[in-house]
C-alpha cells in the first residue's frame, strides 16, 4: 500500500511538472472515494519521498523540512538532484 501511495504522489507530480505542486487532499482523492482515510497515509509518503529527496513539502509556497512541517502543506517535484 505504501509503494502504492508513493507511485500515485511522484506520479501526479510528474504530471503537474517541476513548477506546480498538488495538495495531499488531491492526491488522497485519486487513491479512494472514501480519501479522508487515505490523507494521513499520503503524509507520511510524502515525508518519506521528501526524505529521499525525490519532493519537496511546501508550506506557504516555500520548502520545509520533513521535521519541521505543521499544518496545510503542498507537495512538488524536487527542484534539484538529492546529495
Amino acid at each position: 500500500m505504501e509503494s502504492r501511495i508513493e507511485d500515485e504522489i511522484l506520479r501526479q507530480l510528474a504530471a503537474l511538472g517541476p513548477a506546480r505542486s498538488a495538495s495531499p487532499t488531491d492526491i488522497a482523492r485519486a487513491l479512494a472515494p472514501e480519501w479522508h482515510s487515505q490523507l494521513s497515509a499520503v503524509r507520511r509518503a510524502a515525508f518519506r519521498l521528501a526524505t529521499a529527496g525525490r519532493i519537496e513539502i511546501l508550506r506557504k509556497g516555500k520548502p520545509v523540512p520533513p521535521d519541521a512541517v505543521k499544518g496545510v502543506i503542498r507537495l512538488r517535484l524536487a527542484t534539484s538532484e538529492p546529495g
